[in-house]
């Protein structure tokens, strides 16, 4: 398995340059059972983050390009009318997939967001009173421009918690974007990556990451860590539970693919600000970042 988790990480590197920590925090999210929100501006590298992880796994791959005019049953699918049988026929939608890339979400309406909102927590989608499963593993990677605005609509609370955790690739360094150029000619292109991982491979890494020990003590400090972002002044909304396990299976993901059995404090400080911050509402228009950095400052490290 470790060997499985450095070819995986080997074959993203080839073409996502200098953003080691991001392929990392996308693969907590994926081992970890959750989504991941890539939250950035334009031409960063977020969608080739996406269709790289789904080039690399050896599942089916599906992309949404989300738009005002999008329907939720653009996404769930829905039943047609079927002459020759004279019955109504589903017809499935691009949610049945193991990897779906949800381009520019917030450029969806709330109602068509909200066609996610079942299938990423429970795995399902239910169409006219009838539940189907969606493939496993389902892994969903949306991608959003936290500074345009213009036509866009913002994930609702209930939507972000959905998202294990959210991560920005930000610029890369100079050296970073003259390598970028230097590949441009004789670099791997997406479409040029080989899967490296079965999905059967991913269920197991996804349950032996469930298996890595988490401490009392270390459980408490996360406890603590999501507790006080519900008793400060400076914010309007805190973590709700959901957030407190997603920062258990994250940081449990994250001592895997560190290569131990047991977690640390140091996995959880580490997690925290990309587990936390899109959880939470700020008052005043404070920086949520800001607000959880000083939370994490204040609560003693086991």
């Amino acid at each position: 398995m470790r060997e499985k988790i450095d070819a995986l990480t080997k074959n993203l590197a080839l073409t996502i340059v200098g953003k080691a920590e991001a392929i990392r925090l996308v693969l907590v999210a994926l081992l970890g059972g959750g989504h991941a929100l890539l939250e950035d501006v334009p031409g960063v590298g977020k969608t080739l983050l996406a269709k790289s992880l789904a080039r690399s796994l050896d599942g089916k791959f599906q992309r949404l390009q989300c738009t005002p005019d999008l329907l939720p049953t653009d996404i769930t699918g829905t039943n047609i009318w079927n002459p020759k049988s004279g019955e109504f026929t589903y017809l499935t939608g691009p949610i049945f997939t193991n990897i779906l890339l949800a381009d520019e979400i917030n450029r969806a309406t709330p109602r068509t967001q909200s066609a996610l909102l079942e299938v990423m927590e429970e795995h399902q989608v239910t169409v006219d009173g009838v539940s189907r499963a969606v493939p496993q593993p389902f892994f969903v990677i949306a991608t959003q421009n936290p500074i345009e605005y213009q036509g866009t609509f913002p994930l609702p609370e209930a939507q972000m918690d959905r998202f294990m955790l959210s991560l920005s690739l930000g610029y890369p360094s100079e050296a970073e974007e003259l390598l970028m150029l230097q590949n441009l000619q004789n670099g791997v292109k997406v479409a040029d990556l080989q899967p490296c991982i079965t999905l059967a491979e991913v269920e197991e890494l996804r349950y032996l990451c469930s298996q890595v020990k988490v401490a009392p003590s270390l459980q408490q400090y996360i406890l603590e860590l999501v507790r006080v972002t519900r008793q400060d002044e400076e914010i309007a909304l805190g973590v709700s539970p959901r957030g407190t396990l997603a920062l258990q299976r994250a940081t449990q993901a994250l001592a895997f693919l560190s290569g131990r059995d047991y977690a640390i404090p140091d996995d959880v400080k580490f997690l925290v600000p990309h587990v936390l911050c899109h959880r939470l509402i700020p008052r005043g228009g404070r920086n949520a970042r800001t607000v959880v950095e000083r939370l994490l400052r204040s609560v003693s490290i086991p």
